[in-house]
């Protein structure tokens, strides 16, 4: 009894001080299951709830890199590719997809919320801030605040933004100017239309945006679990 009495102690005290530290003590799943209907993203009340993108827009491109391989960790992180955002967060997201829809254009998502444990996964390969956030203080992805993102055309072909998502090199910032015109223009595309719609770029990082005064929002460690 005394034993877990003491666990209890212990827990309460770490989520005393994960609130003081701006870090989420919540240990439960977040539910990959899908709705059978689309639901009204404008319905949801509570702004800093996780909820899933699919769930209220069919209009998105997803190549969620860490659910793969195919990412600078050479290794599948996520159970599968899902796209949780804080509600606030798909809001604004959904706005600026409309807005490049209406110039023949769709947003394709590399990666929304990461879990805070992913990050430290990726601080241990990078540990570089201008690319990787330390997950001490943990990244505006922790946080559901965060997506990567590119767009595509029509026909589904990615736009030319000069390097591959996740190059760590200074020809992925936004103030490389060493590119095509072609390549700039992209690139000046998608910046204008996220920051119309409430979200702030990351200089070194194309892909990165930010959802305005999300920074201080808590860092999730939250997982989820995947439809079978």
């Amino acid at each position: 009894m005394k034993k877990v009495s003491f666990l209890l102690m212990v827990f309460v005290l770490v989520c005393f001080a994960s609130s003081l530290t701006l870090v989420s003590c919540k240990s439960t799943y977040l539910d990959a299951k899908k709705s059978p209907v689309l639901l009204d993203i404008n319905k949801e009340t509570d702004d800093y709830a996780f909820v899933n993108l699919k769930n209220y827009s069919n209009d998105f491109v997803f190549d969620m890199k860490y659910a793969t391989p195919d990412n600078f960790l050479k290794e599948k992180v996520y159970p599968c590719g899902e796209c949780f955002l804080r509600v606030k967060t798909i809001k604004s997201l959904i706005e600026a997809n409309k807005s490049f829809i209406d110039k023949g254009y769709k947003i394709k998502l590399y990666d929304c919320y990461r879990p805070r444990a992913i990050q430290k996964q990726m601080w241990k390969i990078v540990p570089n801030p201008t690319y990787v956030a330390n997950p001490k203080k943990g990244s505006i992805h922790n946080k559901g605040g965060a997506v990567d993102i590119t767009l595509v055309d029509s026909l589904g072909i990615e736009l030319n933004m000069g390097t591959k998502f996740d190059f760590f090199g200074e020809e992925a910032s936004h103030n490389y100017s060493n590119l095509s015109k072609d390549i700039l223009a992209n690139r000046k595309f998608l910046k204008e239309i996220m920051l119309q719609n409430n979200f702030k770029s990351f200089d070194s990082e194309w892909w990165h945006y930010n959802l305005t005064n999300s920074s201080a929002d808590k860092v999730s460690n939250q997982k989820w679990r995947c439809e079978d």
